[in-house]
């Protein structure tokens, strides 16, 4: 079965060594220029796209509206992105040692926000990556991981991290 990263986690690419790209900073946010009309009664928040180059040449990136999906609450249901607000890797080169980071802008029904899945469809040098998913939520970062553990309650994110920790305790198989 496949696991999703959680938010934060770091996610390598074995066809570009050296290359990873992570899903951070996801947090309740007005952007920047203003609400955009088509959000009223949706809650904003942003989350960051952040891609590192830790091999030793450089990739060209691009991460662009269309390959960044964003869906909200347990059945999955897509999130408004404002576009205007958010900014995007328009054919980046980078280099060893350097990062570059998109910021997104979105916007979904305030309940629905404990539960947030992202996707990101990178390209690099022309070539398309495999998408990869990170989950979390709205302010989940926040709570406690001890208050979490061990309780399936709240949606994919808190089975994410509850599994991650079952992991991370010695002993367990």
């Amino acid at each position: 079965m496949y696991e999703p990263n959680v938010v934060g986690d770091w996610q390598e690419y074995d066809e570009h060594a050296g290359l990873r790209v992570r899903v951070h900073r996801l947090a309740a946010a007005e952007p920047p220029r203003g609400r955009d009309d088509a959000a009223v009664g949706l809650t904003y928040f942003s989350v960051r796209v952040t891609i590192e180059n830790r091999g030793g040449r450089h990739f060209g990136v691009q991460l662009e509206d269309g390959q960044i999906d964003v869906r909200v609450g347990p059945d999955g249901e897509g999130a408004f992105i404002d576009w205007r607000n958010s900014q995007f890797i328009e054919g980046f080169d980078v280099y060893p040692l350097r990062r570059v980071t998109a910021v997104l802008y979105a916007a979904g029904l305030e309940a629905a926000l404990t539960q947030v899945d992202v996707q990101v469809h990178l390209r690099v040098d022309e070539e398309w990556t495999e998408r990869r998913l990170w989950t979390g939520g709205v302010g989940l970062a926040e709570e406690p991981v001890a208050a979490t553990a061990g309780a399936c309650q709240g949606g994919v994110a808190h089975q994410v991290i509850a599994f991650l920790k079952d992991q991370a305790e010695p002993g367990s198989a």
